[in-house]
């Protein structure tokens, strides 16, 4: 901690250890930008009304404030954005600059002397205390201030100033001129709105006060908001060392570069940025000021919330249970509810993550348990959960709290998804998706780059995977890459779900080494699934020892966790392990545990997923119209919410049961029974080939080329067995009975 106390011993604006109010000395100062900028609104106020339309002033007003406020941009690109609004006034600014820096000094000197003729008068031109008004007596005073050695300086400064925009003018020119056969360009929106982009950022010297705290409110929303519109992460780093480098003390630089740090992963930096942040904090009195005595303490305990936060984001969840039991200690002591709810949802989260934080989160869960606060994995019925959520949103909807909104419908999806209604879990992503913001944001900025949006498009790629839509949920997922860019803060949600998709088709066409390739990306991102998934792929490649070893393990490990769904997921894994190790008895245990886990929790669709396997089991078993009855209980959710590839599955179980009971039938009502069974096999048929699942479509046409032979029907049987051997040479054989996989 010693080197971060270290720069403020030895900071200049600092006296006895206080700094100084106005640590930026000088509030406004001229430069050649701002007399470009004095020089329109010289213009403005001297072009009479009928010389300029209503819509070009409407769009010049427009223009101003983002001009007053932000950084210093180069004179061309000040150019098109007066010509952009008003090309008559922009010629008169160009005309104007171009005889003051051509000139002598004396002709910048008379421009300011007759600046102060805009508040003569009984009828001023500019009011003092409007926006305009008080930032000409801010250049006025502040140029009144300098000595003769600084004007002459900027003058020189004007000059270089004019100079290069004349370069950058003629440059655009020759470049318009060689693609005048491509169309004239037109400014995009965001230009209009004078967005900080990387090429307008060009100061050299030091932001004034008003300069930096509207380029940092401007990066800051970005970063919430529109993540792509932003500064990258580079010159974004650059500008805030800038600004440091003049003012080391300036808190909201350093909370800002501990965001910027965090967009690329980099943990010690954005530590150093935030520790800064609340040493500044304290140490300028900001919080004194708006908080009383508590101000101290209450940045103590909230630089050890954020410090908390940072570390579970890292994944390093023994410094950040530390430092999470200081935050509570410190907001146990100043009594301070709120920011014990804060830290109570980070044990929840240091709960999912670690198995040992479980019993800290139990114990604390009870002050939430006693406000009603609900939990999907409590097992709570959908309705008590959603009429819980309700009441919350009614509040939300109550004080337009846009993004709590957001995130509530993104909960409500992921809910769904988990109980198993996928349409439901649909509709809840396209209400997000085409819901308009009620947050009013700067700069031409929708509120749709946030998490909640981000976890709505996987949601709803993921949805579309699992119909067979592919084409649509690559158009989702390439629709994520743009908003959200690899280098965002919420890129993994869509590298993991797009991973997942990939990993899922491979896995369907029969090319286990792509899948298996996959299963490092996967991992990555989340551990537990990649090792569920290579799991899986050594059980296709029926290396089965491996696979259930493997499988062992990370059953043990999510029963640590609580991770249910996970837990049900694994145990229906390894009963398929044994059965396809002709073990379907040992298998039974497995599938009721299961069983019981979903129905516990209420997760329908695992909960028929399990089922489904039980009928298997008994199928195996040889009992086929009690794995019937078991089917007719469980086909129902699958066929309204399932994937296609588990519909094909239900529906291929159908037509071995059906077939399987039709043995004991006599011959008429036997034929009967197998055409019912080529019926369901063709259904499961059109199934697969929606998700392009090669291996079982050769499945079923070897089962359907039995059948007709059963039957006496030779060109069916030859058409069937001609489509299984196409298959059988194009796909690999690993010598497991067709009987014995689901």
């Amino acid at each position: 901690m010693a080197s971060v106390h270290e720069s403020l011993y030895f900071n200049p604006m600092m006296t006895n250890g206080v700094v100084h109010a106005n640590v930026f000395g000088i509030k406004d100062w001229v430069t050649p930008y701002k007399i470009a900028v004095l020089v329109l609104l010289n213009e403005m106020s001297r072009t009479g009304e009928g010389a300029v339309s209503l819509m070009e002033r409407r769009r010049l007003n427009q223009l101003l404030l983002p001009l007053l406020q932000g950084p210093d941009i180069t004179l061309s690109k000040l150019y098109k954005l007066i010509e952009e609004s008003c090309p008559q006034l922009a010629n008169s600014v160009q005309i104007r600059i171009k005889l003051m820096a051509e000139g002598e000094l004396k002709d910048m000197e008379q421009f300011f002397d007759d600046l102060s003729d805009s508040f003569s008068g009984t009828e001023p031109e500019v009011h003092k205390t409007s926006v305009v008004g008080l930032f000409l007596r801010h250049m006025i005073l502040a140029y009144s201030k300098l000595s003769f050695s600084q004007v002459f300086k900027l003058y020189t400064a004007l000059q270089q100033y004019f100079q290069n925009g004349e370069k950058k003018t003629v440059e655009d020119a020759d470049m318009e001129l060689t693609s005048r056969d491509e169309g004239e360009r037109k400014m995009e929106k965001e230009e209009l709105d004078v967005s900080v982009r990387e090429e307008e950022v060009s100061c050299s010297g030091p932001l004034s006060q008003k300069q930096a705290e509207f380029f940092l409110s401007q990066q800051a929303s970005l970063l919430k908001n529109d993540e792509t519109k932003a500064l990258t992460p580079a010159s974004l780093q650059k500008e805030l060392n800038n600004l440091l480098k003049f003012n080391p003390d300036f808190a909201e630089a350093h909370y800002l570069s501990y965001l910027n740090n965090l967009r690329v992963q980099d943990v010690f930096s954005s530590t150093h940025s935030l520790l800064h942040y609340f040493d500044r904090l304290i140490l300028t009195g900001a919080e004194s000021k708006s908080n009383g005595e508590e101000g101290y303490g209450r940045s103590l305990r909230y630089a050890a919330l954020n410090l908390a936060a940072l570390h579970c984001r890292f994944g390093h969840y023994q410094q950040a249970e530390l430092a999470l039991q200081e935050a509570i200690r410190i907001a146990q002591e100043s009594n301070d509810h709120v920011c014990l709810q804060h830290c109570l949802s980070w044990l929840y989260v240091l709960g999912q993550k670690r198995s040992d934080s479980y019993v800290l989160l139990e114990h604390s869960v009870k002050k939430a348990v006693h406000f009603g606060l609900p939990r999907a994995f409590a097992g709570k019925t959908a309705n008590k959960l959603m009429d819980a959520l309700k009441d919350s949103d009614l509040l939300h909807w109550k004080h337009s709290l846009s993004e709590l909104i957001d995130i509530s419908i993104a909960q409500k999806t992921a809910i769904w998804r988990l109980y198993g209604r996928s349409t439901m879990a649909l509709q809840q992503a396209q209400m997000l998706l085409s819901m308009n913001s009620l947050e009013a944001v700067n700069a031409g900025v929708q509120q749709n780059n946030t998490e909640s949006f981000a976890v709505a498009l996987c949601h709803l790629a993921e949805l579309h995977a699992e119909q067979g839509c592919f084409a649509a949920a690559s158009e989702v997922l390439k629709h994520l890459k743009e908003r959200f860019p690899p280098n965002s803060q919420h890129a993994q949600l869509w590298m993991l779900c797009d991973q997942k998709i990939q990993f899922d088709r491979a896995m369907n066409d029969g090319k286990y080494h792509l899948a298996d390739s996959l299963v490092t990306g996967i991992t990555a991102l989340n551990s537990i699934e990649g090792v569920y998934r290579k799991a899986v792929v050594l059980q296709a490649q029926n290396q089965m020892s491996e696979a259930h070893k493997l499988l062992q393990k990370l059953l043990v490990h999510c029963q640590k966790l609580k991770n249910t769904e996970m837990v049900i997921s694994v145990l229906l894994s390894v009963a398929e392990l044994y059965w396809r190790s002709s073990s379907p008895t040992i298998a039974l245990p497995m599938l009721l545990q299961a069983l019981a886990l979903s129905k516990e929790y209420r997760l329908q669709y695992l909960a028929s997923e399990t089922v489904l396997n039980l009928a298997f089991a008994q199928l195996i078993l040889g009992i086929p119209e009690q794995a019937l009855s078991l089917l007719h209980m469980a086909i129902e959710p699958i066929l309204a919410d399932g994937a296609i590839l588990d519909k094909g599955r239900a529906m291929f179980l159908v037509a071995k049961c059906q077939v399987a009971s039709a043995a004991s039938y006599d011959q008429p009502k036997k034929a009967e029974a197998l055409e019912a069974a080529i019926e369901n096999l063709n259904e499961a048929k059109n199934y697969f080939a929606k998700v392009d699942c090669k291996e079982r479509i050769r499945d079923v046409v070897y089962f359907q080329a039995r059948l007709y032979h059963t039957l006496g029907k030779t060109q069916e049987r030859n058409w069937c067995a001609m489509l299984f051997r196409q298959l059988h040479q194009e796909l690999p054989s690993h010598g497991v009975p067709l009987i014995n996989h689901l």
